[in-house]
């Protein structure tokens, strides 16, 4: 997508993508992943009450996901196995297909990451009721569940500065602005 338009003006090497909500969603959900996964102790309140946080941002995306701005909304980039398979492609072979909003890959990704702090929000309030109490399974499950994530957040992390290389954009930067810039 880079080089001209159709009606021969340039293209744009720089757009707003990322609203104010989606970027205070991304770091608030990122400040409540670490402090939980790397700093807490299980069982403790803070952990309860930041795992209770971070699963009301996740539903409060869903719904943005729905109504919010354009590149916000899952109709952007919902990642189709067709868009994935044309993205892979056009990454193995040295193309990689430009996007403005998330890629097909970063899309599976960010839902991957929403499906396991929803998973781990539900594991953690299921070990306060009675009726699972002290059971060790739903606790194994709810440890293996907060490993996944922050295997997965980190390398959402590490893909996301190496898509930003591939793609030629300032991806980090974009999430602090709002705007992604091409290079």
């Amino acid at each position: 997508m880079s080089g001209s338009v159709s009606n021969g003006s340039p293209a744009p090497q720089s757009r707003p993508v990322w609203d104010a909500f989606v970027r205070v969603f991304h770091w608030a959900l990122v400040g409540c992943v670490l402090t939980n996964g790397l700093l807490m102790d299980d069982g403790e309140d803070w952990h309860r009450w930041l795992g209770y946080l971070a699963s009301a941002l996740v539903l409060a995306r869903v719904v943005w996901g729905f109504v919010g701005s354009r590149h916000a909304r899952f109709s952007d980039f919902w990642p189709t196995p067709a868009r994935v398979l044309a993205h892979v492609r056009g990454l193995w072979s040295g193309q990689a297909p430009h996007h403005w909003g998330h890629n097909p890959v970063g899309a599976l990704m960010m839902l991957w990451l929403m499906a396991l702090v929803l998973s781990l929000g539900l594991t953690g309030w299921m070990q306060g009721l009675d009726a699972f109490w002290g059971e060790e399974w739903l606790q194994d499950l709810h440890e293996v569940l907060a490993d996944a994530l922050l295997l997965s957040a980190g390398l959402h992390a590490v893909a996301a500065i190496g898509m930003g290389y591939l793609e030629r954009t300032r991806l980090l930067k974009a999430m602090f602005t709002g705007v992604k810039e091409r290079w």
